[in-house]
């Protein structure tokens, strides 16, 4: 893995196909804070567990370079909408997303508003529950799809709406089917975008995850770079 600068120049991308091991876990969680180790209690199933860890480790990671503090005295705390800062200061604009065998965080400069998100690619969603995510042109597009593609782009659509939400910090208290999306070349542009500027892209996992970010800049869309996590605190095999 390349070094990870302390000046973020765009947005960077960082994605990690965490190990499950039970040991590797326990040394994660030496960098959370007391309220995360008490969030990551709460899991019933231990891959829910591993994925929160996993998740705060590399964002804490990333941070710590960042701020020049290690990972555990990293100050993070929620908004009052649940979207995670750094408390007590300004930093840069940060996005978490987990998903079973994978964790992303996006770090940029030069952002208004950045979220990402990620879902695998196998994830099993019920008619009912496209109804309730996608706008009618939407929903419209997915019909036309050969019945192979569509529950694919079902989950696209679903992790572009996730990462733009996550942006603007208010989760599903938006209705998602107020999100609508079409593609322009290949690429996703939201409908009805009024200010022209938010951008939207779809990250190459390199797993089987969908990975979507979403970035608001006046200054237009910022150089993006994706990198593969390799845990160097981690002793070797």
């Amino acid at each position: 893995m390349h070094q990870l600068e302390k000046q973020f120049a765009g947005i960077e991308i960082v994605l990690w196909q965490y190990s499950e091991n039970e040991g590797d876990r326990n040394r994660r969680m030496q960098s959370l804070s007391p309220d995360e180790l008490e969030r990551a209690a709460t899991y019933r199933f231990e891959r829910d567990r591993a994925s929160f860890v996993a998740g705060r480790y590399l964002l804490r990671q990333l941070l710590s370079v960042q701020t020049g503090m290690s990972p555990s005295k990293v100050p993070l705390a929620p908004d009052r909408h649940g979207k995670l800062r750094l408390e007590g200061r300004d930093g840069p604009q940060f996005s978490l997303a987990n998903a079973y065998g994978l964790v992303t965080v996006a770090v940029a400069s030069g952002c208004d508003q950045l979220g990402i998100d990620c879902e695998r690619v196998d994830t099993e969603i019920e008619a009912a529950a496209v109804d309730s995510y996608c706008s009618a042109d939407e929903r419209r597009w997915l019909m036309e799809l050969p019945a192979r593609g569509r529950a694919r782009a079902a989950i696209v659509l679903w992790t572009l709406k996730e990462s733009h939400l996550k942006a603007l910090g208010v989760g599903l208290r938006e209705d998602p089917r107020n999100v609508a999306f079409s593609w322009k070349d290949g690429i996703p542009v939201m409908v009805d975008d009024r200010d022209r500027r938010w951008h939207h892209r779809l990250v190459d996992s390199g797993s089987q995850h969908v990975v979507a970010l979403a970035a608001r800049s006046q200054f237009g869309l910022p150089g993006i770079s994706t990198r593969l996590f390799q845990d160097d605190s981690m002793p070797s095999e």
